[in-house]
């Protein structure tokens, strides 16, 4: 009786071990562009780093720390039961908010506008606090909902608390791509979890009232001397030559990259336009990626968010309840749409605004908050097939 009973508890173990699911392609991804961003990073940055700061690694030493931070905060994560965020969802959006109200006495003013909150020497941007922030209530507010979502009352309520942040996100920071991205965490979440064809009248509703906004955005956007500023970017956009010394300066050199780079790029470090391409190791890194490494890298580059992208879809689809699959498409929808402005904006297919590109681009507060949302997907994955 007593040799049986050891059999069966071995049995009983290891069939604990195989039901927890471990994604090795989404943690390999990660790893993967973690460590090609760390490189592009010293390789765009390390000549205007070398003049300005007087230490080429500057930049890459500064990303080290927020790296090691951020896949500390993704192991945390992937162990730390999802299900406690829906009781947490109340105090992480007044977290989100609270730090809105702190860049009055602690923000940091970059190019006119205050987006860093610094206490103690560490440096947050409220924005990537508020789109965590907001995959998480969105989730929450679905599942409390339920039926009731279905109803225009029901997708009021669901966008209400979204939208405040994203007003928050506008109106404090000036940071009108952020905005645009937790709109669009929100309604990718909401169109995802709608039924039927109502979610194609869902869509047609969300397109009209973001046309409407970004219109009624960009004909209130005039600066202290009465000039407005966003359809500036937008005639730059249209004619980049005719702009060429101002709005349209950084397009045309990153385009001027992207053109020199070829079929397989110039090599690394071998970059011409960073030298004249203003903080390219941030919204425009790409453009670099596309001189040194050619259209060979950049197509790499895209196949790996893609597979990224697809792994989230795959756990999404196998999700062990509805809130698990909520929260990985948000982080989704989170990574998918800040991938497409980046590369949109660098080719000019969008009129230029501020976009990071997710995992490569310089950023602590970034790479920290991402690398947590995807701890939260691996831990989604982990309680497949457990239940």
């Amino acid at each position: 009786m007593e040799r049986v009973a050891t059999r069966f508890e071995k049995k009983s173990f290891w069939a604990r071990r195989e039901d927890s699911y471990i994604d090795y392609s989404l943690i390999f991804v990660i790893l993967f562009l973690l460590a090609f961003g760390l490189i592009m990073l010293y390789s765009t940055s390390s000549y205007d780093a070398n003049l300005t700061m007087g230490d080429p690694a500057y930049y890459f030493k500064h990303q080290l720390i927020p790296t090691a931070l951020g896949l500390v905060a993704m192991i945390f994560m992937s162990y730390f039961p999802y299900r406690i965020l829906e009781k947490l969802t109340v105090p992480i959006y007044l977290l989100a908010v609270a730090l809105f109200f702190l860049l009055i006495p602690f923000g940091r003013t970059v190019n006119g506008a205050k987006r860093w909150v610094i206490i103690a020497g560490v440096s947050i941007q409220p924005a990537e606090v508020a789109k965590v922030a907001a995959i998480i209530f969105t989730a929450t507010m679905i599942i409390k909902l339920q039926k009731n979502l279905m109803t225009i009352k029901g997708y009021l309520v669901a966008l209400l608390f979204p939208t405040i942040l994203a007003f928050m996100v506008y109106k404090m920071t000036r940071n009108l791509s952020s905005a645009v991205i937790i709109f669009g965490i929100t309604f990718i979440m909401l169109f995802v979890a709608t039924p039927g064809y109502k979610r194609y009248i869902l869509a047609a509703l969300g397109g009209i009232a973001f046309i409407a906004v970004i219109i009624a955005v960009i004909a209130n956007s005039e600066d202290s001397s009465g000039m407005n500023y966003r359809f500036r970017r937008v005639l730059a956009w249209l004619d980049p030559n005719a702009y060429a010394s101002d709005e349209s300066f950084q397009t045309l050199q990153a385009l001027y990259a992207i053109g020199s780079g070829g079929i397989f790029g110039k090599g690394l470090g071998e970059s011409m336009q960073k030298m004249k391409l203003p903080e390219a190791q941030n919204d425009m890194i790409f453009s670099i990626i596309c001189e040194e490494l050619g259209l060979f890298g950049a197509i790499a580059v895209m196949l790996m968010f893609l597979l990224l992208i697809w792994r989230l879809m795959v756990i999404a689809n196998n999700a062990p309840d509805m809130y698990g699959a909520l929260l990985v498409i948000g982080v989704m929808g989170h990574i998918a749409i800040q991938v497409i402005l980046n590369i949109a904006v660098v080719t000019n297919t969008i009129p230029n605004t501020g976009i990071t590109l997710p995992f490569i681009s310089y950023g602590g507060s970034a790479v920290i908050i991402q690398l947590a949302e995807i701890g939260i997907a691996l831990n989604v994955a982990r309680n497949i097939g457990r239940y």
